[in-house]
């Protein structure tokens, strides 16, 4: 018989050895998923002992974490802007601070929305469940992440109001929209070697990278929004802390004439609203 704290220091130990920052929290949020109980209610249960099922189902949890697979693709989900998301491997991983593109979009009101490289769905999903009134498309070069989304959108009740296309880019996109938004690769391919395993090991590569410098889903999406852009609509694009103004420079040979930077709580350069 094992407790719940002897699975704890194991895991701990396992993950540090591997390199994994953040061990002890990772231990504890796999921990909690094998137990079946809530992160903030796992303390109440640490000094019981754990049956074999679970505990054979935390040491696979903990083995997939040494190898650098995200939590978030080991427990299948992850939290975005108060709901949960299914998460596989393809998909990106919702970060938090796209949020801050959430909270930018919800500034204006907005009754039709296109999302391009929707990935798990978290933004457009986001944007209709904390607006009622809007219905929204989104658009992915991906079947198998067009399928999470969908998925995505069926459990948080949101089917009936989004649709899933695919498209490269915004070709397959129909009607107008009055906000556009994306967070599509930007990572430039020199970039790349730089990042963490869990990112380059688990992720899709082409949601995180043109091959090239960065910049060319900018070119693409901003270059075509004003032939879906109703009247006054805006766009919306996440980039990454050094890119706002090449970006800016793209949405001004598009035509547009505003272009609002918010940052993220880091105080990062973090996104661009576009107007015409």
């Amino acid at each position: 018989m094992i407790t719940g704290n002897a699975l704890i220091r194991e895991a701990i130990a396992a993950l540090n050895a591997a390199g994994v920052d953040g061990a002890a929290r990772d231990a504890r949020l796999l921990l909690a998923h094998a137990l079946g109980v809530a992160p903030d209610r796992l303390t109440l249960v640490l000094p019981d002992v754990v049956n074999a099922a679970q505990a054979d189902a935390f040491h696979a949890a903990i083995a997939q974490r040494a190898k650098r697979q995200p939590v978030a693709q080991i427990i299948g989900q992850r939290m975005f802007y108060g709901r949960n998301f299914l998460v596989t491997p393809d998909t990106l991983d919702p970060r938090p601070e796209t949020e801050v593109l959430i909270a930018a979009a919800l500034a204006q009101p907005f009754t039709r929305v296109l999302d391009i490289g929707t990935g798990t769905g978290c933004i457009l999903l986001t944007l209709l469940a904390e607006n009622q009134q809007a219905v929204g498309q989104g658009v992915d070069l991906s079947p198998a992440a067009l399928d999470v989304a969908q998925r995505n959108a069926v459990a948080l009740g949101l089917d009936t109001r989004a649709e899933f296309s695919l498209s490269d880019w915004g070709m397959a996109a129909t009607g107008r929209f009055d906000l556009i938004v994306s967070n599509p690769p930007y990572i430039a391919l020199d970039e790349m070697a730089g990042l963490s395993p869990e990112v380059t090991g688990w992720e899709p590569a082409m949601a995180l990278t043109d091959g090239g410098d960065g910049l060319a889903a900018y070119r693409a999406i901003l270059a075509d929004a004003p032939r879906l852009l109703s009247d006054a609509g805006r766009v919306i694009v996440e980039f990454g802390p050094t890119q706002a103004d090449a970006i800016r420079a793209i949405g001004d040979a598009a035509g547009f004439t505003s272009a609002q930077l918010h940052h993220d709580l880091d105080g990062r350069d973090r996104c661009l609203v576009f107007s015409q």
